[in-house]
């Protein structure tokens, strides 16, 4: 081969290579960057919310034993820690008098001798029930027409780190005005516990809504368009992504009730840096606190 002929031979082999090294960054350049999102199911499950409330076991009943008028006492039948039943006699007068028990209940706060006299409006003892106590709480007038006489409650007591059952006993017909925010009052009857004291610090659940068998999906998983409706990500063809329009139900805080546009076990995608919080769910069902002391 003559000198000219190497020559173009050696052009034509760098023309090749440059176009083969061209054709690479160029497809490099045309493919999609790796997809920076995270994978999740949806799952078949469960939701339930709540309304919350707080406050603090009290007795049912109590009897706060007061002179009526100036006596001196010749007997006292009890003593401090006795268990008496209604009608049993506390405490005799000097002028034959029996001031009883009007409550089932433990004699506490024995604040008598016997022969002592006593002026009118002295406290002589208190009777306690400490078999049947209560929690009150305050509920705001946006969820008192949510509660009934009769429904079941959970009830929470952090200093024994027990939760026990409860049944509202009554809701009062007036409401009493806190900063600008009407609150009624919740009469909560608890199951006997012995561990259970007067004064501990009670948090009350009561059921507002639960869903059973319906798909559900993580709440970071829902995206929001700027309309505020709710559509979710699944992956499509070639790295891309499709957005899919959803109807949500209720949510826990954590979960959220999908009622269209997912089925179960379907791979769902989301961002990593894409929070939602704050974010409308309008099917509601979130945890409301409830009335706050």
């Amino acid at each position: 081969m003559s000198k000219k002929g190497k020559s173009k031979f050696k052009w034509i082999i760098f023309g090749i290579i440059a176009a083969v090294v061209a054709g690479v960054a160029w497809t490099s350049f045309l493919k999609p960057a790796p997809l920076d999102y995270e994978s999740v199911a949806a799952k078949t499950g469960d939701i339930t919310t709540y309304y919350s409330f707080s406050g603090n076991v009290e007795t049912k009943d109590r009897q706060n034993v007061m002179s009526d008028k100036m006596l001196q006492v010749s007997e006292i039948k009890v003593k401090e820690g006795d268990l008496v039943k209604e009608g049993a006699v506390l405490i005799k007068t000097t002028f034959g008098e029996e001031i009883k028990a009007k409550i089932p209940g433990e004699v506490v706060h024995l604040n008598v001798e016997e022969k002592a006299q006593v002026m009118a409006g002295t406290q002589l003892l208190e009777v306690v029930d400490y078999e049947h106590l209560e929690v009150k709480v305050k509920v705001d007038e946006y969820d008192i027409a949510s509660l009934d006489q009769g429904k079941e409650a959970s009830i929470k007591i952090g200093a024994i780190n027990k939760e026990i059952k409860g049944t509202i006993r009554s809701l009062s017909k007036e409401g009493q005005i806190i900063n600008g925010v009407t609150f009624f009052t919740a009469t909560i009857d608890l199951e006997k516990d012995e561990k259970v004291r007067i004064g501990m610090s009670a948090e009350v659940k009561v059921i507002s809504d639960q869903v059973s068998g319906v798909i559900t999906l993580p709440m970071v998983a829902i995206q929001f368009d700027e309309n505020n409706k709710p559509y979710v990500i699944k992956k499509g063809e070639k790295d891309t992504v499709i957005h899919t329009a959803i109807e949500t139900g209720i949510n826990d805080g954590t979960t959220v009730e999908v009622k269209s546009g997912v089925i179960s076990e379907e791979a769902i995608l989301y961002k990593k840096t894409t929070p939602n919080a704050g974010m409308d769910f309008r099917g509601g069902g979130m945890n409301r606190p409830g009335g706050e002391d």
